[in-house]
C-alpha cells in the first residue's frame, strides 16, 4: 500500500509526500513537503511567490535567493565562462526560479558589461505566466565609473539592480583603502546616491568584511546608505571568519540597531573558508535575513560560498519546524540539470560525497543501510533523488542500447530533466549510437557525458575530426590529428611526444597555433567496467594574455581556462577537452578587443572580489 506522510505547517496547507510500498503499516516520522501522485510525477508544493517590491517582502516568511554563480562563481581559478555559457546559465538559474541573477561585473572588460547586457535584454525580459521575472543585478565598486558600468549593462532588464560595496572592517581600511572611517562612509552614502541618480529604484549595498568589522561602524554607515536610497543591505562574510552563533547575532543586531532598517530587506553573503557557509546563511535567515546570496555547487573564490542547493533544500527540509515556517521561490527540480549544467561549464568537479548533487548523495553501499532503504526508503533518505530532478536507474523502465531511437534517448533525457533543442538531439544522438555499437547498454551517467560533450561546450571553433596514435615502448609516440577551423577547412597535424597525449596535443597546437600552458589535466571513468566512458578535464593559461588586475590584490593574475571531452578512447577524450579549452580562449579573445597579437586571450580587465 502507499503511506503519505503529513506535515502541516502553521497557517499553511497541508504537505504530502507519497512514498513508496513499505511492510511497516505506520508513517515514517521524517517529514517531507511534497505533493505527488507518483514518483515519476513527484514535486514540491510550492507556495505562492510575493510579488516583488525592492525594498520589501509582504510575506515575512519568503526569503530571496540572490545567485550570484556568474560574477562570485566565475571567479574560482580555471571557471572562466564565455558570453554563450553565461546566457545558458543565466536561462537555467530562471528555470530554477532564483529571485536575483548577478550576472556579473559588468566594469571587468567589454566581454563582462556586454555579457551582463545580453542577460538583461534575454532573461531579464522574460516574464513566465505568473509574472515572475528574474532581478538582473550588476557589481560594482564605490566609484562612479563601475556604478555608470554595471547601470549600462542591467538598465535594459525589467528589473534591474545596482550591487556596491565597500570594505569597513579596520583592517581592510587601513591596508587597502588607506581612508579613514568617515571617509569610507561619505564615499558610500555618495554613491548609493549617485547610482539612484542614474534612476536605478532598485539599490543593494554590501560593506565588504562585515564580519570583521566593528558592529557600531556598521549601524552608522548601514543607517546613512538606507537614508541615501539603499533597498537591500548585504552582510558579507567575506573571508568566512564567523561561526553561525555570531552571525546570526550580528544578523539580529543589524536589524536592532541600524536606524530604518525595517524599511529594507536584509541580505547574507557567506563564504566558506571555514566550511561554514551554509550553516553561516541558515543562522542569518533565522535570525531575519531574506535574502540569501549564494552560487551553485558553491563554487567561488578561494573555498567558495554557501551552495544554493544546499541552502534550499535546508529550508526545504526544516524550514516549517526550525526556521518559522520559511520558504523560497526555487522549484528543486531543476536542481540535478542546474548543477551539472554548471559544472561542465566552469570544469569545477562536484566532489562525490557533496551535499544534494554529489554523486554519492543518494548512494547505499552499507548492508544495513541497504537493508533499510529496501524495506522503506525513509530510514536512510531525508529527500528523494526525484525532489531535486534526479531519477534512479532501476525505476525508469527504459534500458537504452544500439537498438534505440531517437524516441528512446530523448524521452530518457527528459526523465533526467534535459529539455533539447532538435540540432543538439540530433547530435547527441549521433555520439550516442557510436558509443552504443561498442557498449551493450548505456547509463545514465553515460548519456550525461556524452551530453557534456555535445551540449554544454563553448562556441565551436574548432572541431576535432580524426585522431590515430602510434605509441608503446618501441619508438616514440605519434599523432596525427584532423581539426575542421573556423572557415571550415580541414587541417592536418602531425608530431611526436612522451605519450599518446602530449603528442596530439602538440599536433592540435601546430594546427591551431595558440601558444598555451597545461595547468591541470585530469580523467576520470564515468562507470565501471573496460568499456567505460573517459571524461577529461583540463585547464589552461593562454601565454600572450595580459594580466588581470584583481581588485584585493597589488599582484596582477591571469585568466585561466577549462575545456572538457567524454570518449571511450581515453586519447580522443583528451583531445577533446584541449580543444575545448582552446576553443574558450578563442570565443573570449574575440570577445575583448585588443591591440596584441591575435592570439591574445585578454586584454587588461579588474575582477571585483566581495
Amino acid at each position: 500500500m502507499d503511506h503519505r506522510v503529513i506535515a502541516p505547517a502553521p497557517g499553511s496547507p497541508a504537505f504530502q509526500c507519497k512514498l513508496r510500498k513499505s511492510p511497516s503499516p505506520s508513517p515514517a516520522p521524517w517529514k517531507c513537503r511534497v505533493l505527488a501522485a507518483s514518483s515519476s510525477e513527484r514535486q514540491f508544493f510550492q507556495r505562492k511567490r510575493p510579488i516583488y517590491v525592492p525594498s520589501r517582502i509582504d510575506d515575512p516568511s519568503y526569503v530571496r535567493i540572490f545567485d550570484t554563480t556568474l560574477r562570485d562563481g566565475e571567479q574560482s581559478p580555471g571557471a572562466t565562462l564565455t558570453s554563450k555559457e553565461k546566457l545558458d546559465i543565466a536561462r537555467q538559474l530562471a528555470k530554477l526560479g532564483v529571485d536575483i541573477i548577478e550576472a556579473g561585473f559588468p566594469i571587468a572588460s567589454p566581454d563582462d558589461l556586454l555579457a551582463v547586457k545580453g542577460i538583461a535584454l534575454d532573461v531579464g525580459n522574460r516574464v513566465d505566466d505568473d509574472g515572475y521575472v528574474p532581478v538582473i543585478c550588476g557589481l560594482s565598486r564605490c566609484n562612479k565609473a563601475d556604478i555608470a558600468a554595471a547601470w549600462e549593462a542591467v538598465s535594459h532588464a525589467l528589473r534591474p539592480r545596482i550591487h556596491t560595496f565597500i570594505a569597513t572592517s579596520e583592517i581592510h581600511m587601513k591596508h587597502k583603502l588607506r581612508k579613514s572611517p568617515d571617509e569610507v562612509v561619505q564615499i558610500a552614502t555618495d554613491m548609493v546616491g549617485y547610482a539612484k541618480s542614474l534612476g536605478c529604484q532598485d539599490i543593494e549595498f554590501s560593506p565588504e568584511d562585515a564580519g570583521r568589522s566593528d558592529p557600531e561602524f556598521l549601524y552608522r554607515i548601514l543607517a546613512e546608505v538606507i537614508k541615501a536610497g539603499a533597498t537591500t543591505l548585504n552582510i558579507p562574510d567575506t573571508v568566512g571568519y564567523t561561526l553561525p552563533s555570531e552571525f546570526g547575532r550580528l544578523i539580529a543586531m543589524i536589524k536592532e540597531n541600524t536606524p530604518g532598517s525595517q524599511s529594507v530587506v536584509i541580505s547574507t553573503h557567506c563564504q566558506n573558508d571555514l566550511g561554514l557557509a551554509t550553516a553561516n546563511t541558515l543562522a542569518g535567515a533565522y535570525a531575519g535575513a531574506r535574502q540569501l546570496e549564494v552560487t551553485i555547487n558553491g563554487i567561488g573564490e578561494r573555498a567558495g560560498n554557501a551552495s544554493l542547493e544546499e541552502v534550499v533544500m535546508a529550508i526545504r527540509c526544516r524550514g516549517d519546524e526550525q526556521l518559522n515556517g520559511l520558504h523560497t521561490g526555487i522549484k528543486p527540480k531543476h536542481i540535478a540539470v542546474t548543477s551539472r549544467m554548471v559544472s561542465d561549464y566552469t570544469g569545477m568537479t562536484v566532489q562525490p560525497h557533496k551535499a544534494i548533487v554529489g554523486a554519492n548523495a543518494f548512494a547505499h553501499e552499507s548492508g544495513i543501510h541497504q537493508d533499510g532503504m529496501l524495506k522503506f526508503k525513509g530510514t536512510y533518505e531525508i529527500m528523494c533523488p526525484e525532489d531535486i530532478g534526479l531519477v534512479r536507474a532501476d525505476e525508469a523502465g527504459i534500458v537504452l542500447g544500439k537498438h534505440s531511437g531517437r524516441h528512446a534517448l530523448k524521452t530518457r533525457l527528459s526523465q533526467l530533466g534535459y529539455e533539447l533543442e532538435s540540432k543538439q538531439l540530433d547530435d547527441v544522438f549521433k555520439r550516442f549510437k557510436a558509443v552504443a555499437d561498442k557498449k551493450k547498454s548505456l547509463s545514465d551517467v553515460d548519456l550525461e557525458a556524452l551530453l557534456s560533450d555535445e551540449v554544454f561546450q563553448p562556441e565551436v571553433v574548432w572541431a576535432l575530426l580524426d585522431l590515430q596514435v602510434v605509441c608503446g615502448t618501441l619508438g616514440l609516440s605519434t599523432a596525427t590529428v584532423k581539426l575542421s577551423g573556423p572557415d571550415n577547412i580541414q587541417r592536418v597535424g602531425t608530431s611526436i611526444g612522451t605519450g599518446p597525449v602530449d603528442a596530439a596535443y602538440k599536433a592540435v597546437d601546430s594546427i591551431v597555433q595558440i601558444p598555451v600552458t597545461l595547468l591541470e589535466y585530469s580523467m576520470n571513468a564515468v562507470t565501471e567496467g573496460i568499456d567505460a566512458i573517459a571524461n577529461t578535464r583540463v585547464v589552461i593559461r593562454a601565454e600572450n594574455s595580459t594580466p588581470v588586475t584583481h581588485a584585493q590584490s597589488t599582484e596582477p593574475v591571469q585568466r585561466s581556462f577549462s575545456g572538457s571531452g567524454a570518449s571511450e578512447d581515453v586519447t580522443v577524450s583528451s583531445v577533446r577537452a584541449y580543444v575545448s579549452a582552446l576553443n574558450k580562449v578563442i570565443g573570449f579573445s574575440k570577445a575583448v578587443p585588443s591591440s596584441e597579437s591575435s592570439v591574445s586571450a585578454t586584454q587588461a580587465t579588474t575582477v571585483a572580489t566581495k
